[in-house]
């Protein structure tokens, strides 16, 4: 059995209200062979998304759902045929995200074979060519069933082809609330102040698609097209298949022959006696790297660290890079590995499905132009930080909920800071789990509602912030794997991805972790008043 497209995620960032895995058990337990994700402007939940459905032997189907700005009832939804759909899906996201100027209707004057677009939008309809991949949106709920009849007319009388779907935007019908509550949350405002145009229909619950499919009954087409349309997307995103950055190099040698006769060449100057445990180490090193695909990823870092040291920085590799004599001959770390007897394994070894960790730390006032150059030498359109999804957990959660229910802040201070920092599905008894929360009372209204609904935002995202360190280089436009956007502060102007590391990880991207260390900048500053003071 299919399911009516198309259902929001919680990662569409307060947009939607529901958790991928209790998504997928649902669509298990009704015996769906097929559903669709189409996160809000995003595909934050893809990965996760395609992962898991795949793991429950359910086909996903990969999309988005955009919208206008300024005109939330202009929207279509974005499906990928093939591999080269979901790249226009992550590209038409960035443009999204990062042009100000971005019109739906003047993208949509473009032909995406490898796309099907589905819209309820009358708007668009009137106003965009009548491609082939291009349908009618009806949609089964009776508050759009007005709506639904004139799209019907309008696409029987223009000849376009009509779909069913039916937009799931929680799972079940008494979520509704909190759907309410995230909305209250994300424009600032109360629940009893709520304006209702920001509410989604209440009827957008996940039900049996037999039920749906029956509404339908006189209209077998709209049916028909939803099961060719499902059955014509197949997407394979080659997960946990590495996709490297390639290595920018003026020399005419191969990657390979660089990265041997760097090594070799780093080896003369770290030992005075090369001994055959030495040079049989670093050999074996060498030949791993290269049967693993590593030799490019091995040359960007050690093109990193070589910038850093050229232009004077304070710069040292640390974590497991550290147990491979070759990161010790190419200068990115500082510990020798054969005179401490650590395992090259540990870092690298060819069983290893997930990709080495090198971590290289900076100062903290110079780590940004070591980035600066990174997105210059390999470019713009391959680069990017990392995103991390900052989640709710039961302080913040809390402290949101009650917001919403009218609680000001002198309130919800007096309770939240004998919270402790734990899980939100904590907190209906969190006086019995921890000693410092034994004082508070949620067995009284409203506080009994407000953690009922706080602890089921456990785990949602709140808003997307930058990895740390993390940075990705793509092999080739890394819109081709990822969507991009602006980070919360958009006036820095960095631009993350919009899956976290571990989804970055999961499509085969590898991140490089340039950290800042304040110690590196206070070993500096003191250098620098030592030398001064020796002068004087």
């Amino acid at each position: 059995m299919l399911t009516p497209i198309h259902v929001h995620s919680n990662y569409s960032l307060l947009e939607g209200t529901i958790d991928i895995s209790s998504l997928i058990g649902k669509a298990k337990s009704f015996g769906l062979s097929s559903i669709s994700l189409t996160d809000t402007n995003g595909m934050y939940g893809l990965i996760e998304f395609s992962k898991k459905a795949a793991e429950a032997k359910i086909k996903p189907v990969l999309g988005t759902f955009i919208d206008d700005e300024n005109d939330k009832e202009t929207y279509a939804l974005f499906l990928a045929k093939n591999l080269e759909g979901y790249g226009d899906i992550c590209k038409i996201i960035t443009t999204k995200k990062l042009k100000e100027d971005f019109s739906l209707t003047n993208l949509m004057q473009s032909y995406f074979p490898n796309l099907f677009i589905i819209t309820n939008s009358l708007k668009l309809l009137k106003n965009i060519p009548r491609y082939d991949n291009i349908y009618a949106e009806l949609i089964s709920t009776k508050a759009k069933r007005s709506r639904t009849k004139e799209v019907y007319n309008y696409a029987v009388q223009n000849s376009i082809p009509f779909v069913a779907t039916n937009p799931i935007y929680f799972l079940n019908e008494e979520d509704f609330l909190i759907h309410k509550v995230v909305t209250a949350i994300k424009n600032r405002e109360t629940i009893s102040n709520l304006d209702e145009k920001n509410l989604v229909d209440k009827e957008f619950y996940f039900k049996d698609p037999k039920e749906t499919f029956k509404l339908w009954s006189s209209i077998p087409d709209a049916v028909k097209n939803l099961n060719y349309i499902i059955e014509n997307c197949d997407v394979d995103l080659h997960l946990g298949k590495f996709k490297f950055p390639l290595f920018q190099s003026s020399s005419h040698e191969d990657s390979f022959s660089l990265l041997w006769n760097l090594s070799f060449e780093g080896l003369r100057k770290r030992y005075d006696i090369i001994t055959k445990r030495i040079q049989d180490r670093l050999v074996e090193e060498l030949g791993v790297i290269r049967d693993m695909g590593f030799t490019d990823y091995f040359l960007v870092v050690w093109d990193i660290s070589k910038e850093a040291k050229r232009r004077g920085m304070m710069t040292i590799g640390r974590g497991s890079a550290a147990n491979s004599i070759v990161s010790y001959c190419l200068g990115f770390t500082e510990v020798d590995p054969i005179k401490y007897n650590f395992y090259f394994q540990r870092f690298l070894n060819k069983s290893r499905t997930s990709p080495p960790d090198i971590d290289i730390d900076f100062s903290w006032r110079e780590r940004d132009g070591i980035i600066k150059y990174v997105f210059e030498k390999y470019g713009y359109e391959k680069v990017a930080m990392i995103s991390t999804h900052v989640t709710f957990k039961a302080r913040s959660a809390f402290r949101e909920t009650a917001k919403t229910f009218g609680k000001s802040d002198s309130e919800i201070s007096k309770l939240s800071k004998f919270i402790p920092w734990t899980d939100a599905r904590n907190l209906p008894n969190v006086a019995e789990l921890f000693p410092e929360s034994k004082s508070l009372k949620f067995n009284e209204e409203p506080w009994s509602s407000i953690v009922k609904i706080a602890a089921k935002m456990a785990n949602f995202p709140r808003h997307l912030s930058i990895h740390p360190g993390g940075i990705v280089i793509s092999p080739t436009h890394i819109t081709n794997y990822t969507a991009l956007e602006y980070a919360k502060n958009k006036g820095l102007g960095l631009i993350v991805t919009q899956p976290d590391m571990h989804g970055i990880e999961d499509l085969g991207l590898v991140k490089i972790d340039l950290l800042s260390q304040r110690s590196l900048g206070v070993l500096r500053d003191t250098i620098k008043q030592i030398e001064n003071d020796s002068v004087n």
